[in-house]
């Protein structure tokens, strides 16, 4: 068997560093590097997301384009998909318990999986692992020889669980199986270094410990920071639609990443950009000098990044034509909808209503009165507007509109 070549410790060290808030413990992962070089066999580096939705975002990407790293250092990558751990739902973060999705629910939002981590990882060079494959396996019997090497009281030592216990709201015992599970994934798969945000350090470190009392050499844990979302508080979540979704329409993720507040922009560009070096330093200078000019180029650094660079000028191109010539987008959806038939006219709030942009006429009274529609470019002031028969473009917000015909009755 061939041995494999790696560069330099040192200089892998350094690769893996950037952009990492802990390596748990450093020194052991130097000596698995070592130890990995001297032997030419490359290391398995770990990290799994749950399909609970079909996007993975910016903010899952920090880690992912981690992963990559560990493959251009010639290391083996293996990408847990949760199918299984799915079921219960991770309870990092969460104040309450996550309901349980079903296996057609599950299955429905893996297909896109596959597709969007291959935009950052090597396909070559990735093994795709669903951890059914081995917690399905396990009978009772397994699952309480796990759950009798941990205590109630090291579980409480996690801090949402802390803070859900001391407001005596419910913790379920299948969310104290959740970092079970996927410390056992580690165990399955032999980790040498397994990745994660900062809301995953207490299942990480379980891993470590399941490792060593099943006889195998703990895995390091790379824990990486957490992107916020576009609303600048908290972390980027599908949950809270603060997200930009690597599959994500261009013209849709560049708006995205347009309204987000200024103060993001430098955690953005160090974390969800191509900038490095001297680039970068100069990016962060100008987010300070000027931060429209700062966000423009992320924006389209963004969407270039995962989608390319003739998307990332279309969608630019779009949003100037909305944003700065305040015209429409070149697509847009028509709604065809016919007036009452006493008084030959439509009222706004059922246009709004009927033709989709707005889920109910209460939502487009409180929008009209936030000066948050437009029609033919100009801003509804009163909710009593009748439509005459006749085309008119309806604009909701920045970013949603629609052409709308208004008929009479036949």
């Amino acid at each position: 068997m061939t041995k494999r070549a790696f560069p330099p410790v040192e200089e892998q060290l350094e690769r893996i560093r950037e952009g990492a808030l802990e390596v748990i413990p450093e020194e052991e992962l130097t000596g698995k590097l070592t130890r990995s070089r001297e032997t030419g066999v490359p290391l398995v580096i770990k990290q799994g997301f749950d399909p609970t939705r079909p996007d993975l975002h910016i903010g899952h990407a920090v880690s992912i384009h981690k992963l990559r790293t560990f493959q251009e250092l010639g290391h083996r990558v293996v990408f847990v998909i949760g199918d299984f751990t799915a079921r219960v739902g991770d309870p990092s973060g969460q104040s309450e318990t996550r309901p349980m999705l079903s296996e057609a629910e599950i299955e429905e939002n893996l297909i896109t999986y596959r597709d969007q981590v291959f935009r950052i990882l090597d396909s070559e060079r990735t093994e795709l692992r669903r951890n059914g494959e081995w917690l399905g396996e396990l009978d009772l019997v397994d699952v309480l020889r796990l759950t009798s090497q941990f205590t109630v009281a090291r579980m409480l030592e996690r801090e949402d669980f802390k803070q859900r216990y001391g407001e005596e709201r419910p913790i379920t015992l299948v969310e104290f199986l959740y970092p079970m599970m996927q410390a056992y994934d580690s165990i399955a798969l032999e980790a040498d270094v397994e990745l994660g945000g900062t809301d995953q350090k207490f299942n990480l470190l379980l891993g470590r410990t399941l490792q060593r009392q099943a006889g195998q050499k703990p895995q390091v844990c790379l824990i990486m920071p957490l992107l916020r979302g576009t609303d600048g508080q908290r972390k980027m979540s599908k949950s809270y639609d603060n997200y930009v979704g690597l599959a994500m329409q261009p013209a849709e993720a560049f708006g995205r990443v347009m309204s987000t507040p200024d103060t993001l922009l430098e955690e953005w560009i160090e974390l969800a950009s191509t900038a490095a070096g001297l680039d970068r330093a100069e990016r962060l200078e100008q987010a300070r000098r000027d931060p429209l000019a700062a966000k423009r180029w992320l924006a389209w650094d963004i969407v270039a990044r995962y989608n390319g660079a003739e998307a990332a000028d279309a969608a630019r191109e779009a949003f100037d034509r909305v944003h700065r010539e305040r015209l429409a987008p070149e697509e847009v959806p028509t709604a065809v909808l016919e007036a009452d038939p006493e008084t030959g006219t439509l009222w706004i709030g059922y246009a709004l209503q009927r033709s989709g942009l707005t889920a109910s006429t209460s939502e487009a009274r409180r929008l009209i009165a936030q000066g948050a529609v437009r029609l033919d470019d100009n801003i509804l002031t009163g909710n009593d507007l009748q439509l005459s028969p006749g085309e008119y473009l309806l604009q909701k917000g920045k970013r949603s509109f629609t052409r709308l015909e208004v008929t009479l009755p036949e």
